[in-house]
């Protein structure tokens, strides 16, 4: 276990702390969907992305799939769990990759895995995941059929 010394004198200490080998150590399924710098508007004092901007940008990856996979307009009206294994630093890299895992009449659900970089490129380690759930829309607003091509 590592001091507290230790983890209040060096951050990366700290950060790779709180990182699980067994979940961040893993290639990432699915497509590349989104890919941004966490810049120092996206984080706190301490220098830590906020959670709802890299829920933002999950929610952006899967709703480009979304978009592809129903031909048009589709909206989120869902958001399974999301469980943070590591915080993103200003500098990192965050690519969001998208996999979808099913869909209904008018549903699909979207696995979104998030993969950072470090700014120098050293290390890339899984950060979070979350499924969404999208509904295919027309241009109304109502809720539409997915097209049969899917």
């Amino acid at each position: 276990m590592l001091s507290l010394a230790i983890l209040k004198a060096n951050p990366i200490a700290k950060r790779n702390r709180v990182m699980r080998t067994s979940d961040t150590d893993q290639a990432p399924s699915g497509k590349l969907s989104q890919q941004v710098v966490a810049m120092p508007k996206d984080t706190n004092a301490s220098g830590d992305v906020y959670a709802g901007w890299l829920i933002g940008q999950m929610d952006i990856a899967a709703a480009t799939a979304a978009g592809h996979i129903s031909k048009g307009r589709s909206t989120t009206v869902a958001m399974e769990r999301v469980e943070f294994m590591s915080p993103v630093s200003v500098g990192d890299q965050v690519s969001c990759y998208t996999e979808l895992m099913d869909t209904g009449r008018s549903s699909m659900k979207i696995r979104v895995e998030v993969f950072v970089t470090d700014a120098l490129g050293a290390r890339t380690n899984k950060v979070t995941e979350a499924v969404f759930i999208y509904v295919a829309i027309n241009d109304l607003g109502g809720i539409r059929q997915l097209s049969n091509s899917n």
